[in-house]
């Protein structure tokens, strides 16, 4: 039971879910989720719809493609309660990490099963809290980011950046793999560990990549990042945190201090 409330437009509803507009249109391509449409054939996002546009991202969370989704929301899967079964035993087994995550799916489990009913905050909330995936695609990336590094840096010093070969999705992966292999390194608690330092020394490859020696595009790499974790709507979405980048910048002056 869904509270019939509000409806929201495709970027409302994009923006509480934290995903793209453009992600909509594929889920409703693929017949996932159809949207209402208004007389002026608007699309609009209800409760019901929201619904289900949390069955499709707390699935896909669980690395399922879509052909896969789109046959499990046609058998079993296809109530919100069943998602919800699916879900909390996946977060079961990623431990403790997800312990919030697991009490909000409890309690909307709960308050399902006693016949009360899930208002859209209540649904948008259960998605974030719940499906969040700690690797960023592209476009996640750039939605993030590009506003810090419009203010962070001059148009020449961007101008003359993007004139470099740079392939953004191999960069973006490099990213995603070194950022879960520093957070390997930095719990055994030694910055100074030859892994740590190894893991500095592909780091600082990476910003290498894009600043190319250049120190006013390394400053403003440095600007984006601490502008990125004082805005909380981006520090939470972030798959690193500054304690990270506290831990391999010991590393990175290490290095320095042994000439490297």
């Amino acid at each position: 039971m869904l509270m019939k409330d509000e409806h929201l437009s495709p970027s409302e509803a994009a923006r509480r879910l934290g995903v793209s507009v453009k992600a909509l249109r594929v889920y409703e391509q693929r017949g996932l989720v159809k949207p209402l449409r208004s007389q002026a054939d608007w699309r609009a996002y209800g409760p019901e719809e929201m619904a289900r546009l949390h069955q499709i991202l707390a699935l896909k969370a669980l690395g399922l493609p879509l052909a896969r989704i789109g046959a499990l929301l046609e058998g079993r899967a296809s109530t919100l309660e069943s998602v919800l079964a699916i879900q909390e035993q996946a977060l079961k087994d990623e431990g403790t990490r997800l312990e919030h995550a697991l009490a909000l799916i409890r309690a909307a489990r709960t308050r399902l099963a006693a016949g009360e009913r899930l208002s859209i905050d209540d649904l948008t909330q259960l998605t974030k809290e719940t499906t969040m995936s700690n690797k960023l695609s592209n476009e996640e990336w750039k939605e993030m980011f590009d506003p810090l590094i419009q203010k962070n840096y001059a148009p020449e010093d961007l101008a003359k950046a993007s004139g470099r070969p740079f392939n953004q999705e191999e960069v973006s992966k490099a990213w995603n793999t070194l950022f879960e292999d520093a957070k390997a390194v930095m719990a055994k608690g030694d910055p100074y560990s030859r892994e740590a330092l190894d893991i500095a020394r592909r780091w600082s490859a990476l910003v290498g990549q894009f600043t190319q020696g250049d120190p006013k595009l390394a400053e403003g790499s440095s600007k984006v990042w601490k502008d990125a974790f004082a805005d909380p709507k981006v520090a939470q979405r972030l798959p690193v945190g500054a304690d990270l980048f506290a831990f391999v910048s010991k590393g990175m002056q290490r290095l320095k201090e042994a000439g490297e």
